[in-house]
C-alpha cells in the first residue's frame, strides 16, 4: 500500500483505480478494464499530461500497466463464477484508496461524536472484562431507572429533546470514517483465506503421508479456515453480529430515517451516496469472505482427493535426473552435433513376478475323495425327483390330453399334468417336446403354476404355445386354428 502511495504515478494510479473499481463494481472483466483505462491514457495525453513539462504519465498501454499492478499486489486477476477474466482490488489497493479517499475527502477532526464512540467503546470494553456480577446488576439497575424515567416523561406530554444539525453532521462524518475502514477489512480477510488455501496446497504437494491421514487434517482446517487468523476471527466474531439478514434489514431502515432528515441536504453529494450505500457494502464484503471460504474448501478437498504425492515425487526425481544429464552432457557437446532422441524412458527389466501374494506356499491339490461304499443305500427316487425333465412321461401326457385333435395347447395341457411332472424343469422339457412336434407362439400371456420336489410352488409367465400332437403330424391349419372341445363339435358337425 505505501509502495502504492509513493510512487511517481501515484495520483494516477489511484485516480485511474478509484474510476475503474467502484462500489458497484467491485469486479471488471478485464477487457472493459483495458478499455477503460486506455481512454483515460488518451484523454490524459491530450489534455497534455505526459509531456516533459513535468506532469508525468506511466508509460505503456493499460495491458502492460495492468500487469505490472498486479504483480506490485494492487490488483488480483482471477476467473468469475461465468468463467470470465476479472480484476479486482487486493487488500492493498483497497487500503491505498481509502488513505487517498480520507485525504480528499471531509477532514476528520475531534468531535462530541467521535468522543462518545470513544467512551461507548470503552464502557462497553470495561463491562465486558469485569467478572463481578453485582457490579453488572448495580449498572442494569441504574440504566432500567434512566429509561423509565425517559419513558414516563414522554408519556406525560414531554417534548423530545432535538439535536443541533451541527452535531448531527459531526455524527454522520464519523459514521462515513468508520465504514470507510470496512471494504479494506474484508479484503483483507478474504486475501487471508486465500493464502492459508496456497499454504495448504503446497504442504499437499510436498506431502508423503497416508491419504487418510492428510484427508483428516487438511480437510478440518478447511472447513474451520476463518478461525486459523486473526483476521478470520475477527470477522467470524462481526459476523455474527451483521450476517443476520434482519440485522442488514434494520439498518437499511435506520438509514433511511436518516436520509430523511433535512441535516443531510448540508452532506455533499459523495457522502450521501456513501450514507445510502452502506448497508449494502457490508452485505457485499460478507459476501466476499464466504464466497472466498468456501472456494478455498473446494480447492483444499478436490486437491486432497486427486492428488498423488509418491507420483508427484517420482515424476520431480526423474526430471531432476534429467536435468542433471543434460549438465553432463552439454559441456563435452560440439554446436551442430547430432543427438539421438530418446522416443521412450527406459524400463526396469525385471522379468515375471508372482501374480497373487496372498499365500506364499505352493498350491495344494484339493483333499482325495471319500471311498464309495457299494453296501449303502442311495435314495434313488429323491435324486430323480430333483433331476432333468421325464420327456417319456410328458410326452404321453401331451399325446393323451390332444386325443384326437391335430393340435394342443402346452400351458393348459400343463395344468393338466400329475404334481410329480409340473415341476419347473419339466414346463422346459414340455417346450422342448413342443418345439420338436412344431409349434406357434399366440399373442397372450399364460401363467402356470410348478410345484418342486419339495412342495414349494413357482410361478412363471410365458407367452401361449400351440404344439402340434405328438402322436400326429404337424397341421398348419391346426396350428393356426387352436382345437378346442367346441371347436371341434363345429367341425364334426360341418364335415
Amino acid at each position: 500500500m505505501l509502495a502504492l502511495l509513493h510512487q511517481t504515478h501515484a495520483p494516477f494510479v489511484v485516480t485511474v483505480l478509484a474510476m475503474v473499481f467502484t462500489a458497484e463494481r467491485p469486479r471488471v472483466a478485464v477487457a472493459d478494464s483495458h478499455a477503460e483505462i486506455n481512454d483515460a491514457l488518451d484523454q490524459l495525453r491530450a489534455a497534455g499530461y505526459g509531456d516533459e513539462g513535468g506532469r508525468p504519465l506511466p508509460t505503456g498501454n493499460a495491458r502492460d500497466l495492468c500487469r505490472q499492478w498486479v504483480q506490485a499486489g494492487w490488483l488480483v486477476r482471477q476467473v468469475s463464477d461465468d468463467d470470465v477474466e476479472v480484476y479486482r482490488l487486493s487488500a492493498y489497493g483497497v487500503g491505498a484508496l481509502e488513505v487517498a479517499g480520507r485525504v480528499g475527502g471531509a477532514r476528520t477532526r475531534v468531535s462530541q461524536s467521535r468522543v462518545r464512540t470513544l467512551l461507548d467503546a470503552i464502557e462497553r470494553l470495561a463491562q465486558d472484562a469485569d467478572p463481578d456480577a453485582m457490579a453488572r446488576v448495580l449498572r442494569l439497575h441504574e440504566e432500567i431507572r434512566h429509561r423509565q424515567t425517559e419513558l414516563t416523561r414522554l408519556e406525560q406530554g414531554g417534548a423530545v429533546e432535538t439535536v443541533e444539525d451541527e452535531q448531527l453532521l459531526e455524527a454522520a462524518e464519523n459514521v462515513l470514517h468508520l465504514v470507510r475502514e470496512l471494504p479494506a477489512d474484508f479484503a483483507r480477510v478474504a486475501e487471508s483465506i486465500k493464502a492459508i488455501q496456497r499454504d495448504v496446497v503446497a504442504e499437499l504437494r510436498h506431502d508423503v503421508r497416508p491419504t487418510g491421514e492428510v484427508l483428516r487434517e487438511y480437510l478440518a482446517r478447511g472447513r474451520q479456515i476463518l478461525d486459523a487468523t486473526p483476521e478470520g476471527r475477527a470477522f467470524a466474531g462481526a459476523l455474527r453480529l451483521i450476517g443476520d439478514p434482519a440485522q442488514i434489514d434494520d439498518l437499511w431502515n435506520q438509514l433511511r430515517t436518516v436520509l430523511r432528515h433535512r441535516f443531510t441536504e448540508l452532506l455533499p453529494e459523495q457522502q450521501r451516496r456513501e450514507l445510502t450505500e452502506i448497508s449494502r457494502r457490508i452485505e457485499q464484503g460478507v459476501k466476499e469472505v464466504l464466497a472466498a471460504q468456501r472456494q478455498a474448501s473446494h480447492v483444499i478437498t478436490t486437491q486432497v482427493r486427486n492428488h498423488d504425492p509418491m507420483r508427484d515425487r517420482q515424476v520431480d526425481e526423474l526430471l531432476r535426473d534429467v536435468m542433471s544429464g543434460l549438465h553432463k552432457w552439454v559441456p563435452g557437446s560440439r554446436r551442430g552435433e547430432a543427438v539421438e532422441p530418446l522416443r521412450r524412458l527406459p524400463v526396469a527389466d525385471v522379468g515375471h513376478l508372482r501374480q497373487r501374494m496372498s499365500d506364499l506356499r505352493p498350491p495344494q491339490p484339493p483333499a482325495p475323495l471319500r471311498e464309495w461304499d457299494e453296501t449303502e443305500d442311495v435314495p434313488a427316487a429323491d435324486t430323480r425327483a430333483w433331476g432333468g425333465p421325464r420327456y417319456a412321461e410328458l410326452r404321453a401326457h401331451l399325446a393323451a390330453y390332444a386325443g384326437a385333435a391335430g393340435s394342443v395347447d402346452v400351458t393348459a395341457a400343463f395344468r393338466a399334468a400329475a404334481e410329480d411332472i409340473r415341476r419347473p424343469v419339466d414346463l422346459l422339457g414340455l417346450l422342448e417336446i413342443a418345439h420338436d412336434a412344431g409349434m406357434t407362439e399366440t399373442a397372450e400371456v399364460a401363467v402356470v403354476d410348478t410345484v418342486r420336489p419339495d412342495r414349494t410352488r413357482r410361478r412363471f409367465a410365458l407367452g401361449g404355445v400351440v404344439a402340434a400332437n405328438p402322436a400326429n403330424p404337424a397341421n398348419p391349419a391346426d396350428l393356426a386354428n387352436p382345437a378346442d372341445p367346441a371347436s371341434a363339435d363345429r367341425s364334426d358337425g360341418d364335415e
